[in-house]
């Protein structure tokens, strides 16, 4: 990653900002984007102190016109894009029959949009690269959680535009990667939106058994550098996707104990 110039969405918690470290311990010209522009420049500052080269640039990705200035701003500071990676996302927790649209919406705005987007005006510029286009997804990608109903959704819909990107420019040198993470140790949970679109407040899991948001993003950095195509992370993440393909049914009845489990969990 030495001297790649990396975009990196959601940049400010979690998985974006444990890669953001990630990709500067490993050499990379960054492009970090948040749309808390206190805690955007917090890190840059922090960056900058180790001499990695960083452009801080706040950007909501739900916006069109935000992910459009972001790769203008990287093309105008550094002429390339080697690596876009679409990390920024929100989740939820609710039941469909309850949960208002507008919360649907206001996932699929970020979580899918956001990836449509910024892929869309950074496309050309990897092309020109055989550049990465990565998106940061998860087990909710390949398997309908219940309670998740946006946030399942939009992670279909992610994995489906980047297979189709992927399939389209098979002879051009273009890398897509899909990473699906398990339950990571990050605060997208505390910050999760509630039937009527407030926060949840407090994880309903306990982040202490969960992976690191820090061991996420090395295995991602080393997914990129191996141009892998898919990289599904946790033990228990792997054995749900391969079960899914086999016994569906099976896995519905799994997934629906498992999260029943959940304090406060909407359905029992």
């Amino acid at each position: 990653m030495k001297d790649k110039v990396i975009i990196i969405t959601g940049a400010t918690s979690g998985i974006g900002k444990a890669l953001v470290y990630e990709c500067a311990s490993r050499g990379a010209w960054l492009t970090i984007s948040a749309r808390n522009n206190e805690k955007l420049m917090e890190v840059s500052e922090d960056l900058l102190r180790t001499a990695i080269r960083v452009l801080p640039v706040k950007a909501d990705v739900s916006v069109e016109e935000d992910c459009r200035e972001l790769i203008r701003k990287t093309i105008e500071e550094y002429g390339r894009i080697d690596v876009l990676i679409n990390n920024a996302g929100i989740t939820m927790r609710a039941l469909f029959e309850e949960v208002d649209l507008g919360v649907l919406r206001k996932l699929m705005d970020t979580n899918y949009w956001g990836t449509v987007y910024c892929s869309k005006f950074a496309l050309p510029h990897l092309l020109k690269s055989n550049g990465s286009l990565v998106g940061v997804s998860s087990i909710a990608g390949f398997k309908g959680l219940p309670g998740r109903t946006g946030y399942s959704s939009s992670k279909f819909a992610m994995q489906g535009l980047l297979e189709v990107i992927r399939i389209e420019n098979r002879k051009k040198g273009l890398h897509v990667l899909i990473t699906a993470p398990g339950f990571t140790a990050s605060n997208i949970r505390n910050v999760a939106l509630s039937k009527d679109g407030s926060p949840q407040g407090e994880t309903p899991l306990d982040e202490s058994k969960l992976m690191s948001a820090e061991k996420v993003a090395r295995k991602i950095a080393d997914a990129i550098e191996r141009r892998k195509r898919t990289l599904i992370l946790t033990t228990m993440g792997k054995m749900t996707v391969l079960l899914n393909k086999f016994v569906p049914s099976f896995m519905d009845k799994m997934v629906y104990k498992h999260m029943a489990k959940e304090p406060d969990s909407p359905f029992k």
